[in-house]
């Protein structure tokens, strides 16, 4: 990893290892979703808990959200937040979902790439409106996503770890 010259290149550099690097906290999502097959990514180890595949297209739809905000437009009210998964489209359906968050990764690390320093500071509307993610300034809302990010890797690790360890489901 390469030093960064300003806050703004480290959080840039956040962005990407947090996602296919070397975060400080452990894993990044590339390394945690490895080994995962559509079977394991469908099973819904809670009652009424999300599904490794569920928590994925979450993770894409708020990717490419905050990477429309970045670029300057409204924020939706609000995003389809929990899209249904393809269950029974098998291995092509949940490479497509993991290939779907990779774009919206890199659609969000394009967006922050073409921002300025200062930009960080500009506001994404005038209201807090918590359920809708406004009234926080652009670096809020990229350092909100990496904490987002984060949580839901972090619950990709236990529900990993719990189809590991009960391969019958």
């Amino acid at each position: 990893m390469t030093r960064p010259k300003s806050d703004f290149d480290a959080l840039r550099q956040d962005l990407h290892h947090v996602y296919d690097g070397d975060p400080w906290h452990g894993s990044s999502i590339t390394a945690a979703l490895e080994g995962i097959d559509a079977d394991v990514a469908a099973r819904r180890s809670i009652p009424g808990g999300h599904t490794i595949w569920e928590i994925v297209l979450h993770m894409a739809v708020w990717a490419r959200e905050v990477a429309s905000r970045v670029r300057g437009a409204d924020a939706k009210s609000p995003p389809e937040d929990w899209p249904a998964p393809r269950f029974g489209g098998g291995e092509a359906a949940w490479q497509s979902a993991k290939d779907d968050l990779a774009a919206a990764h890199k659609e969000l690390e394009r967006a922050v790439d073409a921002l300025k320093p200062d930009d960080l500071l500009r506001w994404i509307g005038d209201q807090r409106d918590p359920a809708l993610g406004t009234g926080l300034t652009v670096g809020t809302v990229i350092r909100g996503l990496l904490q987002h990010h984060t949580y839901h890797e972090g619950q990709i690790a236990l529900l990993k770890r719990a189809a590991e360890s009960n391969p019958k489901g």
